[in-house]
């Protein structure tokens, strides 16, 4: 049992990880900036350490700083939660190299999945399903062109050290390719410092959906089911649900059993999320590996009754798996809530909340990290809460969701509530007849 763990992180996910651990027995340290000394995972941690000023870069992201603060605190063990430095593989060796378990897989695991151009060959090698490309880093625009033509357009260019979307074109025609190749290239060397590109096939009409796995230390891997994330905007989700209402049982089992081949491929330790795109025909494609706790993990917990964080701490800790796959007996759907207006082109919010009242009831659940009086700093992700409804059906769990929208409160901001209400009555969405594309043609007028 770990007895301290630091939490490499901020927000809701921070305090998530706190609450698993208060309940496991385990002492919990925050780090945090200061814009984000009024935090609630700063105030229910038993210790916090102030780490630097708000830019992530000297916070967040400063390793030197993050294990200063688990050395003066003697903690144990670090959760880095998602995004920031949790799929780092230099903090998670840096953390070994301290004597200090990384909750997570080793960072040879990080780098081979991180990397889509490795990540797809292992896959490939595993056997698993893979979107037809380039099968490597395209070496100049003359390649690709030649290449495009042999895969066949429409094509994706995408930066291999993505992902928000960052250095990703879709091009339609070899006319396309020079302009979207420039700038594919330099949209990825600004954001990850490597313009590395590779190209794949566009998948008309996709479904995103992803596999929740875990492996343990003995190369034990399961699966708990499907997440469908098409409800996105710039490749950034807004809405996850689970199960897929686009899913059968044939189609579950095949992508279960691909997804623990790709953790099994690699002896994967922790929780991670293989993601798939699906056509039209319900062929599916291996798409990436997340190797973290991912922020939609909440839906997979809502429908199978599982803490994924205690999980994956038992993970690290060494312990074995002892259950099978789980298939969802449930329905749930999350709502990303952001500070953000979604009828001004989701302009930033940020701001002091002057008005906050959660819904609550039977199957709402509401994991946010901010409270009346908080003022939300510009500096970072603006997703606020998450907004969880479970039912025994789809039908069910959308009419709670109206409710639960309804009755949440914020005031002082801007937020995407009034958008979830209105995409939870749109009839696409409730005859569950969409894909990755839904929110192009979607009117995001008041």
């Amino acid at each position: 049992m770990f007895k301290k763990v630091l939490i490499a992180n901020r927000g809701e996910i921070a305090l998530r990880i706190v609450r698993t651990c208060k309940e496991m027995g385990i002492k919990t340290v925050a780090i945090y900036s200061t814009a984000d000394k009024d935090s609630l995972h700063v105030r229910f941690a038993d210790e916090a350490v102030c780490i630097g000023p708000a830019s992530s870069a000297q916070s967040y992201l400063n390793i030197p700083k993050i294990m200063a603060a688990v050395e003066i605190t003697n903690a144990d063990a670090v959760h880095p939660g998602y995004g920031f430095l949790a799929e780092n593989a230099d903090f998670a060796e840096v953390c070994t190299e301290y004597g200090v378990k990384f909750i997570g897989p080793s960072a040879e695991h990080i780098r081979k999945m991180g990397d889509k151009v490795t990540a797809k060959k292992t896959m490939n090698e595993a056997n698993v399903p893979c979107v037809p490309g380039s099968g490597g880093l395209i070496p100049d625009l003359e390649t690709g062109i030649k290449l495009a033509v042999d895969v066949g357009y429409p094509i994706m260019l995408k930066a291999t050290a993505g992902g928000g979307g960052k250095g990703m074109r879709l091009v339609w025609s070899e006319d396309e390719f020079e302009k979207n190749w420039n700038s594919a290239k330099t949209e990825a060397k600004n954001a990850f410092g490597n313009d590395g590109i590779y190209m794949e096939k566009f998948i008309e009409e996709p479904r995103h959906i992803e596999i929740q796995i875990i492996g343990d230390q003995f190369g034990k891997c399961i699966h708990m089911s499907e997440r469908d994330c098409s409800i996105q905007r710039r490749h950034q989700k807004l809405i996850e649900e689970s199960p897929s209402p686009f899913m059968t049982d044939d189609l579950r089992q095949k992508m279960g059993e691909a997804a623990i081949k790709a953790g099994e491929a690699i002896g994967y330790e922790g929780v991670g999320t293989v993601e798939f795109l699906v056509d039209k025909h319900r062929n599916f494609y291996f798409m990436e590996m997340n190797t973290r706790i991912q922020v939609e993990h909440t839906v997979t917990e809502e429908v199978i009754d599982f803490d994924l964080i205690k999980e994956q701490i038992k993970m690290a800790m060494g312990e074995r798996l002892t259950g099978d796959n789980y298939i969802p007996t449930l329905h749930a759907i999350e709502c990303r809530i952001n500070a953000e207006d979604p009828f001004n082109n989701f302009r930033p919010s940020p701001g002091k909340i002057s008005s906050f009242h959660s819904p609550k009831g039977h199957g709402v659940r509401v994991d946010t990290h901010v409270y009346a009086g908080y003022s939300i700093p510009p500096y970072y992700d603006s997703m606020i809460a998450k907004l969880i409804c479970r039912a025994q059906t789809r039908e069910e769990c959308i009419k709670k969701m109206n409710r639960a929208l309804d009755e949440f409160i914020i005031e002082g901001v801007k937020t995407t509530v009034p958008l979830h209400l209105k995409l939870m009555k749109n009839e696409q969405f409730i005859k569950g007849d969409f894909n990755t594309s839904f929110m192009n043609d979607f009117d995001l007028e008041e």
